[in-house]
């Protein structure tokens, strides 16, 4: 059976993991939830209940039914919105991620499919300029798996008819207030009159070009490697490199958002600043050009990162995934929890190549970090210990070695 076979060949759903399905009620996530059962997860369930519609305790009261049937541990969540002051979507979409991370022992899996994916890529096309917009949902984002995005709504209700299960349709889907329902209703429509597996053909071009573009983000990181791997880089090394690599590396430093390439024609002599809008600046010192946006003399307050896991540091946000490539490579032996904190006065590490150990101050010196930037920059320890100083140097005595377990570690500018 197509379903099931798409969701064995993705390889999100381990026979014997624990798999937290977050359950609607919907056709997509029913279908979800027996698929992760025929292929042996230690299946449990989430429902949120937002309170927003009149169907919504008619949702609860079908999924309570469904797990009881088929004896799957069930969490239920009442959460309250409000009025938020953006999408109203987005907000219950981001509320029910947060609860999912909280409470997931494994993995949790949404019921995206190759339907949505089509309504993403066209919507973020429409909204969202740049490449990345064309990209789609991944798979896999950290511990969010997709195991469905290889099919469509209509092969998913296929799935369901014959196995006599039952779903709750949600008329949100198909009130056209919301942009999600008029790109699903109107525009996939429209484009399945031109060609009936439009839906198919957008999915299967988005996962494409994300493949391609770990091509590109490979490239990228060598590319900062060669320039000293940041924060600030070299104007004149950066105008050597090909006219996409330095797009791209900038956007990268700018926290994955599109920069003008003027900032190369900025004068290496002394120190300029360039509002580039929305809070973010370039900064040229040193012949170097780095990025900012919080205040540079803000320090900010140590934060517990914890492994696996994410954590925001000032305008960083860091993440440790075991088992995951990252910007660095460190044992795994460091334990369950990390802290990201500023640099202090008087701070040594053993640089991985150096051969012995260094002040913080010297090694910000030696490779030229702005004096304004190095109190913002994240520095991973383990109690008094130093890690990793993002973007500047990884302490040897920690670095993943042999064929032993390793954590990924990684950090961006998000603003």
């Amino acid at each position: 059976m197509k379903v099931l076979d798409a969701a064995r060949e993705s390889g999100l759903v381990r026979e014997g993991e624990p798999l937290l399905v977050l359950l609607s009620g919907g056709g997509d996530s029913v279908c979800l939830l027996d698929v992760a059962l025929r292929l042996g997860a230690r299946v449990s369930a989430l429902h949120m209940n937002y309170g927003l519609r009149e169907g919504a305790s008619g949702d609860e009261e079908f999924v309570r039914a469904l797990c009881e049937r088929l004896d799957v541990p069930l969490v239920v969540e009442h959460v309250e919105l409000g009025s938020p002051a953006g999408n109203l979507q987005e907000s219950a979409r981001d509320a029910r991620y947060a609860l999912a991370e909280s409470l997931a022992e494994g993995d949790y899996a949404a019921a995206h499919t190759a339907s949505d994916q089509a309504e993403t890529v066209l919507y973020r096309l429409a909204v969202s300029p740049g490449s990345r917009a064309l990209h789609g949902m991944a798979p896999r984002r950290g511990r969010l798996v997709r195991p469905l995005l290889a099919v469509t709504r209509d092969e998913v209700r296929s799935y369901l008819r014959p196995r006599r299960l039952e779903w709750r349709e949600d008329p949100s889907n198909a009130d056209r207030r919301f942009a999600r329902a008029r790109v699903r209703h109107d525009l996939m429509e429209a484009l399945r009159s031109i060609g009936p597996a439009a839906e198919r053909t957008i999915a299967q071009t988005a996962r494409q070009l994300r493949e391609e573009a770990e091509v590109l983000d490979a490239a990228v990181s060598e590319a900062l490697e060669e320039l000293g791997g940041g924060p600030a880089v070299s104007l004149a090394a950066l105008r050597e490199q090909p006219a996409a690599v330095r797009r791209l590396v900038l956007r990268r430093m700018a926290g994955d958002r599109p920069v003008p390439e003027s900032i190369l024609e900025i004068d290496q002599r002394g120190t300029k600043t360039v509002d580039l809008g929305g809070g973010l600046r370039a900064v040229a010192e040193y012949g170097t050009v780095r990025f900012a946006r919080a205040p540079e003399e803000a320090v900010p307050e140590p934060v517990p990162l914890a492994v696996p896991g994410r954590a925001r540091f000032g305008d960083w946000e860091l993440e440790a995934r075991p088992g995951t490539p990252g910007d660095v490579a460190v044992t795994s032996e460091l334990g369950p929890l990390l802290t990201v904190r500023a640099w202090r006065e008087g701070d040594r590490m053993r640089p991985a190549g150096l051969g012995g150990t260094k002040t913080l101050q010297d090694l910000f010196t030696d490779r030229k970090v702005p004096r304004a930037l190095r109190h913002t920059l994240p520095v991973v320890a383990k109690g008094d210990e130093i890690v990793w100083v993002a973007g500047v140097a990884v302490d040897e005595r920690f670095t993943a070695a042999g064929e032993g377990g390793f954590v990924g570690l990684s950090a961006r500018v998000v603003g």
